[in-house]
Formats: C-alpha cells, sequence, structure tokens
C-alpha cells in the first residue's frame, strides 16, 4: 500500500501540494487527473524521493520516501513528463546503462519487457534522440521496468504521442496490473481516466475528488444537457447570461449545460428561440469525468 498523510510543498509562495492524504492499493492503477500546474509531478516526484515534501509523509510499502529513501528507489520504477535518457546512447545501450544501475543483467530480466522492448528491435543501435515520440515513450518504460520494481510511477506519459501510441502504452499498462505491479499515472486526458482503476481529481494542490471512474460520475449534480447549435460561440454566450443555467462550457462541437433545480429546460429553449437562436438541439447525456471535474472547479 502506498500512504500519503496531508502531504504539502511549497515554491517560493506557490503552493504545489496542500494537505493531500491518499491511499493507494497494491496491484491497482491509480490516476492522478488534472491540468498543467494542479500538483500532480510535485506528487510523483515526493514519492520518487527526489524531493522532500514541507509537512506530511509518505509510505510505500511500509517504506518512509524520506527515512527510507534508498530501499524506495530500489522498489520504484520512474519514468518522468520529459524524456530523460541519455540521447546520444542508441536504444541497447541505454537499456544496458539503467540495468546495470540496479545491479541486474538485461539478460535475465529480459521477460519482464518483452512485449514492450520486442518491436524497438530493429532500430536498438539507433540513438535515443532520434526515436519517434512513441518509441522513446517504449524504451524508457522499458528502462523503467528492467529492475522488476513493486511500484510503477508514470509522469504524463503519453503526452505529445500519437493516438495508436497511446492505447498500446496502457495496454501495456494492464499487462504490468495483472502481473501484480502497482501503477501511479497523472495525465491531463480526461479519457485515459476511465482506464484507471481509482482516480484522484487534483486542482491547485488539493483533492477535489477521489474514487472509482463510476463513483465520480455518479458525483455529478443535477442533470446535464447538450446542446449543438450551428452559432455555437453566440449561444454560448447568450446562455451564460441566463441566470437559470448554472453551467456552460463547450465540449468540442457541442455545449454542455446543468440548469438550477426550479427551472425546467422548457423555459431555456424558449429563451434560445426567442434570441433566434432556433433550430438546436438539446439533449439529456450521461456526465463524463471531464464533466465531473469541471464542476468541481466552479
Amino acid at each position: 500500500m502506498i500512504d500519503c498523510q496531508d502531504l504539502s510543498k511549497k515554491y517560493g509562495e506557490t503552493q504545489g501540494l496542500s494537505g493531500f492524504s491518499l491511499q493507494i492499493r497494491p496491484a491497482e492503477v491509480f490516476g492522478i487527473i488534472g491540468p498543467d500546474g494542479s500538483g500532480k509531478t510535485t506528487f510523483l516526484r515526493i514519492l520518487a524521493t527526489l524531493i522532500l515534501p514541507d509537512s506530511g509523509t509518505a509510505s510505500i510499502f511500509g517504506m518512509d520516501v524520506v527515512k527510507d529513501f534508498v530501499k524506495v528507489r530500489k522498489s520504484i520504477g520512474y519514468m518522468p513528463g520529459r524524456f530523460s535518457l541519455y540521447s546520444d546512447l542508441n536504444v541497447e545501450e541505454n537499456l544496458k546503462f539503467y540495468a546495470s544501475v540496479f545491479g541486474v543483467k538485461v539478460s535475465e530480466n529480459y521477460h519482464l519487457i518483452e512485449s514492450i522492448f520486442d518491436p524497438l528491435l530493429p532500430f536498438k543501435k539507433r540513438r535515443a534522440g532520434k526515436l519517434s515520440g512513441g518509441m522513446k515513450q517504449k524504451l524508457a518504460l522499458a528502462c523503467a521496468l528492467i529492475h522488476e520494481p513493486r511500484l510503477l510511477l508514470l509522469d504524463e506519459p503519453t503526452t505529445g504521442v500519437d493516438a495508436v501510441s497511446r492505447k498500446e502504452f496502457w495496454d501495456h499498462l494492464k499487462e504490468l496490473k495483472m502481473r501484480g505491479m502497482t501503477i501511479i499515472v497523472t495525465t491531463p486526458y480526461m479519457d485515459e481516466a476511465q482506464r484507471c482503476d481509482r482516480l484522484a481529481l487534483v486542482q491547485k494542490g488539493t483533492i477535489m475528488d477521489l474514487g472509482t471512474p463510476e463513483e465520480i460520475r455518479s458525483g455529478f449534480g443535477g442533470v446535464l444537457y447538450e446542446v449543438t447549435s450551428k452559432q455555437k460561440f453566440d449561444t454560448l454566450v447568450f446562455m451564460r447570461s441566463l441566470p437559470e443555467i448554472t453551467s456552460v462550457h463547450a465540449f468540442g462541437q457541442s455545449i454542455h449545460i446543468t440548469i438550477a433545480k426550479s427551472a425546467g429546460i422548457g423555459i431555456i429553449k424558449e429563451k434560445l428561440k426567442n434570441q433566434g437562436f432556433d433550430p438546436l438541439e438539446i439533449r439529456t447525456i450521461e456526465p463524463g469525468i471531464e464533466d465531473c471535474f469541471m464542476q468541481k472547479m466552479n
């Protein structure tokens, strides 16, 4: 179990984390979901023993991340958000180097990364800096896993990666979970939240909500409507002026709204029609993780 109690961290006047408390179970994929600057990376760097919290405690499988940092580092694999392998070394050399750091041999532990590293074999002599984004991602994951860690920390691992590589990456995480590995992954992508066993929605260093994707969606307050209009921008601006509407957010080609309990959707339709926003489509929809996140921020 990963147990964090009241973690706080400041950078000058900026609060990175504040009262950050959660428990993560063995062999689960736990998602830290939030925008840039919300505290996701700070949390992972504390768990990775790279920075010290100002206050609070964090332990990984009974080891304190401050007092037992040497033992913790042997038990974790860490993949930072920015590609941090040696660009002037080739694929094979990077893997051998990281294996040697942990005192293991690639030949002995290759079965741990076989499905991840095999696609890189045709490029094993290519310098890491010359790899595509998806290949860099696979190499970084292989290096993080070569010493068979019990906990894998992934900081926005799919940012800037194509859709196919993103899917392949999450398929690999599913395999690792089935082998009993605990995984903590941060991401700004709300669609990836659905792939996690549990989530923490974070903003400004604090946890706004915590639970399974289903639990978070079920906690959405009110009825959510999707509005589709050819005059999207003008419709959005007008709806934000209506007192009956409690929230208005643009979602792709449509607009998501919630209304006050005392109002009915018929009133909204009538006001839109009177302003010339007709014909348009308004229908009820099930809230997604992003809808819940936006509601928590209001």
